[in-house]
């Protein structure tokens, strides 16, 4: 189960709730869109995240590697196939966030050859530093695609998200040209869950949130950061989701979004 709210953020959730009424025919104009999305992470607090998201009515687009967790065989691993399945069935979007949680590090070769300088934080070269080719680069984004729709069922939309958001022109020319469109967040979308705790409370980063989102911004957070003491979610998921929609905001996936919805997933 979620973890109850407690002090200032049960606060900011109840004083949100009370100005619900004004958010709920937001919701269903959906004149002032936000997209939330998640990458992959240890995986402890995505059953938390999942409650929050479906006592919401919120749809997210997941941005998925195979990451090590805390329990299981990884975050795309059998142990946790089930929550995934289950997330499609709710109606959530998926993408690719390479397989192995691969890091550009630099640009190799030339425009004719282009090649990469990565570094993965998961799998059999974790933490090692290599080149990958254009080929090699798409596999890894197919990979994770491919790995989502066996879980899920469902096809995996034609986009993916860097990890650490790090690209450069040579590498979105080479996923580009293997079907996937980079997706980024915007400044105020950075929803701050893996910054440390000790000087970002969540109260702080909640308040954050509330004031700076506008209309169109894309949000990003994580099904858990192993260095973040006092964990984001879910704890600020629902004051946040609670207060933005009292302000008249509204969530839709990727699937809607301008910049994306006309990309096929076929």
């Amino acid at each position: 189960m979620a973890q109850p709210w407690t002090g200032p953020l049960k606060a900011s959730l109840l004083i949100a709730a009370g100005a619900l009424c004004t958010g709920v025919s937001a919701q269903n104009d959906c004149k002032k869109p936000l997209y939330l999305t998640f990458d992959t992470g240890h995986m402890e607090v995505a059953p938390g995240i999942a409650e929050v998201l479906q006592r919401q009515q919120v749809r997210a687009t997941f941005f998925a590697a195979h990451e090590p967790t805390r329990q299981g065989d990884g975050s795309l691993g059998e142990h946790w196939a089930p929550w995934w399945r289950a997330r499609a069935a709710e109606g959530h979007a998926f993408a690719s966030h390479t397989f192995d949680h691969t890091y550009w590090r630099a640009d190799l070769g030339t425009a004719a050859a282009p090649a990469f300088r990565v570094r993965p934080t998961a799998g059999p070269r974790q933490g090692q530093a290599f080149t990958l080719d254009a080929a090699g680069y798409c596999a890894e984004l197919a990979r994770a695609a491919d790995r989502l729709q066996a879980l899920t069922g469902q096809k995996p939309l034609p986009l993916f998200r860097a990890p650490g958001g790090k690209t450069s022109p040579q590498l979105l020319a080479v996923a580009q040209a293997c079907g996937f469109a980079h997706v980024g967040w915007a400044p105020a979308g950075f929803l701050g869950d893996e910054l440390p705790s000790e000087r970002f409370s969540n109260e702080a980063l909640l308040h954050k949130a509330l004031r700076d989102l506008r209309s169109g911004d894309i949000l990003m957070a994580h099904l858990g950061i192993w260095s973040r003491k006092d964990p984001w979610a879910p704890a600020v998921l629902e004051p946040l989701i609670v207060g933005l929609k009292a302000r008249g905001f509204c969530f839709r996936t990727l699937r809607e979004h301008p910049d994306y919805a006309a990309r096929k997933t076929g």
